[in-house]
C-alpha cells in the first residue's frame, strides 16, 4: 500500500483519479434510472429494455468516434460538447411527455453523447507518471472503479424508488455536470494535447494487442453481466441478498486489483488472472446458497480488476500516443457489446433451463473462452516486465537544410 501512497502523492494523479471517478459515477446509475423511469411511464419492462438497448447501441457506436475526435479538436472541446448533449438528452427523458419512440430517440442520443472520460483519462495517465508507475496506476484505476458499481446502483435505486424516477434522472444529469465539469476544468486535461492521428479510422484496432484487449474485454465483461443476471435470478427482485452478493463480487475485484498492482505484466499474466475468474465462476455451479455464492464470487472477483489492468497496459504499450484514445474507445465498445451479449445469453438460459444456474453457466463459458484466447494468442501479448509500458511517441519528418 505504500507504493499506492507514493503514487497518489505524484502531482495531479489523485485529482485525476477523483475527478474521473466522479465523472463516471453517473454511468453506474444511468441504466437503472432509465429502466425504472420508462417502466413507470409506459408500464412495460419490454419498452424500458428497448430504450436501454438504444442507449447501449449509441454508446458502442460513439466510443471510438468521440475518442478519436479528441485528437482532432482537443479533449476539452469534445468533452464539453458530449457532456452538454448527454445532459440535455437525460433532461428530455426525465421531463418531456414522451411515447416509446421518443424515449428510444433520446436514449440513443444520450448513448451517442456519452463523454469519453475513460479514453481521456487513460490517455493522460502516461503523461503524469514515470514508466515504472504506469502499471500500478492502471491497476489502481481498475480497482477503484469498482466503487462506482458498488455505490451507484444503490444510490439511484433509493432515489428513484423513495423519491421518484424523474428525480433519479435529474440526479444523473446533475452529477454529469458536476463530475464532467470537474474533470474538464482539471489542469492536466488542458496540459495534455493528443496529436491528430495520421492513420485511417479503425486501423488501430487491427493491432494484435488492441484486438486482444477488445475481444477479451468483451468476454470478461460478458461473464460479469451474466453473473449479474444469475444473482438477480437466484434471489427475488429487490432482495438484499442480491445486492450484498454483487457487492462482494466487486469487493473481490477491488482487493485483487490493489494486491496485484505491482506484479510485472508478462505474456501469461492475462491467462493466469482469467483462470482465477474462471475457477470462482465454476464453483458457483455447486450451490446457490447465499454464503456459497458470496464466497465463490469473491474468488472470481479477485481476478477481474487485475485482468482489466492488463488490458489497459497492453493497449497503451502497443500504440502511438495519438492512437491511445481511439484504442481505448474500441476496447470500451467491446466491453459494452460484451455486457449486452452476456445479459442476453444469460437471460435466455435462465428462461430455457428454468433456473439461475443457466446464467452462471453462461458466465463460466465466457470466462473459459477468455482463457483459451489468452493462451492461444499468448505470443501477441507484449512482455512488459522489463519494458516501458508508455505509448510510442509520435514522430514527424524533420526538415534538413543542406549545408
Amino acid at each position: 500500500m505504500a507504493g499506492y501512497r507514493d503514487l497518489l502523492r505524484t502531482p495531479g494523479v489523485g485529482r485525476m483519479i477523483a475527478a474521473q471517478l466522479t465523472a463516471r459515477f453517473p454511468n453506474g446509475m444511468a441504466s437503472l434510472a432509465i429502466l425504472l423511469h420508462v417502466e413507470q411511464q409506459t408500464g412495460s419492462y419490454g419498452a424500458a429494455g428497448l430504450v436501454l438497448a438504444a442507449t447501449s447501441v449509441g454508446q458502442a457506436v460513439a466510443g471510438p468516434v468521440t475518442s478519436r475526435w479528441m485528437g482532432a479538436w482537443g479533449m476539452r472541446r469534445v468533452l464539453t460538447l458530449t457532456t452538454t448533449v448527454c445532459v440535455a438528452a437525460f433532461l428530455c427523458v426525465a421531463l418531456l411527455p414522451l411515447i416509446l419512440p421518443g424515449y428510444m430517440f433520446f436514449g440513443l442520443v444520450a448513448g451517442l453523447a456519452t463523454p469519453p472520460i475513460q479514453s481521456a483519462v487513460r490517455t493522460i495517465y502516461p503523461k503524469l507518471v514515470n514508466s515504472s508507475q504506469l502499471t500500478p496506476l492502471f491497476s489502481l484505476d481498475a480497482s477503484l472503479q469498482e466503487i462506482i458499481w458498488i455505490l451507484a446502483p444503490v444510490v439511484i435505486t433509493l432515489v428513484s424508488t423513495q423519491i421518484g424516477t424523474t428525480e433519479g434522472l435529474l440526479l444523473v444529469a446533475a452529477l454529469l455536470v458536476v463530475g464532467c465539469g470537474w474533470f474538464i476544468l482539471s489542469p492536466e486535461v488542458g496540459r495534455v494535447r493528443i496529436p491528430r492521428s495520421r492513420r485511417a479510422f479503425g486501423r488501430v484496432v487491427l493491432k494484435p494487442p488492441v484486438l486482444l484487449a477488445t475481444v477479451i474485454g468483451f468476454l470478461l465483461i460478458g461473464a460479469c453481466s451474466a453473473v449479474e443476471v444469475g444473482v438477480v435470478a437466484t434471489f427475488e427482485h429487490g432482495s438484499i441478498e442480491a445486492g450484498v452478493v454483487l457487492a462482494v463480487f466487486a469487493v473481490g475485484s477491488l482487493a485483487g486489483g490493489l494486491s496485484m498492482g505491482h506484479i510485472p505484466i508478462g505474456p501469461w499474466a492475462m491467462a493466469r488472472r482469467l483462470v482465477i475468474v474462471t475457477i470462482g465462476l465454476a464453483l458457483t455451479m455447486v450451490s446457490l446458497n447465499v454464503f456459497w455464492l458470496g464466497g465463490t464470487l469473491l474468488i472470481a472477483g479477485i481476478g477481474i480488476a487485475p485482468a482489466l489492468a492488463v488490458l489497459f497496459a497492453i493497449t497503451t504499450a502497443s500504440v502511438k500516443f495519438s492512437e491511445t484514445a481511439e484504442a481505448f474507445g474500441w476496447a470500451g465498445t467491446g466491453q459494452l457489446i460484451g455486457a449486452a451479449a452476456g445479459s442476453a445469453i444469460a437471460g435466455f438460459l435462465v428462461d430455457s433451463t428454468g433456473g439461475a444456474r443457466g446464467a452462471y453457466l453462461a458466465a463460466v463459458l465466457f470466462a473459459i473462452v477468455g482463457v483459451v484466447v489468452a493462451v492461444v494468442f499468448v505470443r501477441a501479448f507484449p512482455d512488459l516486465r522489463h519494458r516501458d509500458p508508455s505509448p510510442f511517441p509520435d514522430t514527424e519528418p524533420v526538415a534538413v537544410t543542406p549545408s
